[in-house]
């Protein structure tokens, strides 16, 4: 069977818009219709949406990545007895170049990734647990659920982490990541990305986001990165190339600032939702 993106693998067929098979098209034309919606309703005086939605249609799997009932609340108190604690000596400096983990050297483009963490107001956010992980050049990740046919690099984790100074300041040096499959639907790409993860004073304080690379030709085409459905709140998760961060013969830069609340924030995944 032909569709409009190619040919399906034989015996496979294009069936209702809630299958996996569903067309790029398809996802791409549900993504405009909402986008529509919500402009028309922002012209028509409603609140602007700087966060993800938790139901997103082309997202398929969306109505199973968050809580359906009311969370039950806990004492942090309690938790926190239990928990692990950090510091900054459990933090080695050199735990943020993800390029001299193995033996040799990795594949792919070096790059490094700094930024500042702030508040709504501007302010640092000091001695912030930062962790990133990422796929590899190939947009290949070292986990055993990740076998789509793509090389795995030997001398790449993609995993890495570092402490915020004083002034609120982050360093990565990595590989930029390649883009992958995944089966929300037929075709379907996600783009070059790195997960963020914050912690603030303790593990119950933890939020989750994605940094994305300027320019990318698959941004129009990913239902996760659409569900913001707001352009600015979408634009405030692309780093920016920076000259200043690349370095002579060895890597280019990016700069990307996090910020926490306000109403310029990042988004955040809900970690109920994972």
């Amino acid at each position: 069977m032909e569709t409009e993106n190619g040919l399906l693998p034989e015996g496979q067929t294009v069936e209702g818009p809630d299958s996996a098979q569903s067309s790029q098209d398809e996802i791409t034309a549900e993504i405009q219709d909402l986008h529509s919606a919500y402009r028309k309703g922002v012209e028509n005086g409603e609140a602007e949406e700087t966060q993800p939605r938790l139901d997103f249609r082309p997202y398929r799997s969306s109505i199973l990545r968050h809580p359906t009932k009311d969370p039950h609340h806990t004492d942090p108190e309690t938790i926190e007895l239990w928990s692990p604690a950090f510091g900054h000596q459990d933090v080695h400096a050199l735990e943020s170049d993800l390029t001299i983990q193995h033996n040799g050297e990795p594949l792919g483009e070096r790059i490094v990734v700094a930024g500042r963490i702030l508040d709504g107001d501007g302010r640092p956010v000091r001695n912030q647990l930062v962790e990133i992980w990422q796929a590899n050049s190939a947009g290949r990740y070292i986990h055993k659920r990740d076998q789509h046919p793509a090389p795995i690099d030997p001398n790449f984790t993609g995993v890495g982490r570092c402490i915020t100074d004083e002034n609120g300041n982050y360093r990565f040096t990595t590989i930029k990541p390649g883009p992958y499959p995944w089966k929300n639907h037929f075709n379907a790409w996600r783009p070059a990305h790195i997960h963020f993860s914050l912690f603030g004073t303790d593990f119950t304080q933890r939020m989750i986001t994605q940094m994305y690379f300027p320019g990318d030709p698959l941004f129009a085409l990913d239902p996760i990165y659409q569900s913001i459905t707001d352009q600015k709140a979408r634009d405030r998760l692309v780093a920016t190339y920076d000259h200043n961060l690349t370095q002579h013969e060895w890597s280019t830069g990016y700069n990307w600032d996090i910020v926490l609340t306000g109403s310029n924030r990042t988004w955040m995944e809900d970690e109920d939702a994972e």
